[in-house]
C-alpha cells in the first residue's frame, strides 16, 4: 500500500486534510494581516479612498493575492477530508449534509477568486476620474459580502454533518451555526452594507472570525481522527 510520509511517520488522509485546514486558516489570516494594516478600504468606502489605496499599495495587493491559490487548494482538500470522514454514517441515515458543506466551500473558492481578480484589476485602473474603478469597486463589495452565503452553506453543512456523526463537539457545532447565521445575515443585507459603511459590516467580520476558529477546530479534529497506520 502506498503511504505518504512526513517527518518519517506515515500520514493518513484525514490527518493530511486536517493539516490542510490549518494551512487554509493560516493563509487567509496572513493575507488579511497584510491587507488590513496596509489600509484596505472597507466595504462601501468612497472611490477616492479606493483610488488612493490601490494606486499606491499594489505591492501589498500582489503579495496577499499570491497566497490565495494555495488557500483555495487547501480549503478543497479540507472539504474532501471532512466528506470522507462523514459520508459513511450519512449514507446509513440517507443524508448528505457534508456534500452541502463541500458545495459551499467550492462556491466560496470561486466567488473569492473573482474578488481577488477584481483587486488585481484595481491596481491597474485606480486613477482619479476613472469610471472603471468605481464600477469594479462596487462589484468587488457586492461579491465580497454575498460570499457570506457560501461560507454559511459550508458551515451549516459540515457542522450539522459533524454533529449528527458525533465527529465534532456541541460547542463546535454551535460556533459553526452561529457564524453561519451572522454571515448569511450580512449577505442578506448586502445592499445596505454597500450603501452605508458602518456597524452593519461588523456582522460579516464577527462571522468571519468565528469561521476561522471553526476551521482550525475542525482541522484539529481531523488530525486526531485517524492516527497514522
Amino acid at each position: 500500500m502506498l503511504r505518504q510520509t512526513f517527518g518519517g511517520a506515515a500520514l493518513g488522509f484525514s490527518r493530511i486534510t486536517g493539516i490542510a485546514a490549518l494551512g487554509f486558516a493560516g493563509a487567509i489570516v496572513l493575507a488579511n494581516a497584510i491587507m488590513v494594516p496596509a489600509g484596505l478600504p472597507l466595504t462601501g468606502a468612497e472611490i477616492g479612498e479606493v483610488n488612493a489605496f490601490f494606486g499606491a499599495r499594489g505591492d501589498a495587493v500582489a503579495v496577499a493575492s499570491a497566497l490565495t491559490p494555495a488557500a483555495w487548494l487547501l480549503a478543497t482538500l479540507f472539504g474532501a477530508g471532512a466528506v470522507s470522514a462523514l459520508r459513511r454514517s450519512e449514507r446509513d441515515r440517507g443524508e448528505a449534509w457534508s456534500l452541502l458543506g463541500f458545495a459551499g466551500l467550492a462556491l466560496q473558492n470561486a466567488t473569492f477568486a473573482a474578488v481577488i481578480a477584481i483587486r488585481l484589476a484595481l491596481t491597474l485602473t485606480a486613477a482619479p476620474g476613472n469610471a472603471t474603478t468605481g464600477g469594479l469597486w462596487v462589484l468587488h463589495d457586492a461579491l465580497f459580502t454575498l460570499n457570506g452565503t457560501f461560507l454559511a452553506l459550508a458551515l451549516i453543512g459540515l457542522s450539522v454533518a459533524g454533529l449528527r456523526a458525533g465527529l465534532i463537539r456541541p460547542w463546535h457545532g454551535t460556533l459553526g451555526l452561529t457564524a453561519a447565521a451572522l454571515l448569511f445575515g450580512s449577505a442578506t443585507l448586502t445592499p445596505l452594507i454597500i450603501d452605508h459603511a458602518g456597524p452593519l459590516g461588523l456582522l460579516g467580520l464577527a462571522g468571519w472570525l468565528m469561521w476561522v476558529v471553526w476551521i482550525i477546530a475542525y482541522g484539529l479534529t481531523l488530525i486526531r481522527l485517524n492516527p497514522a497506520p
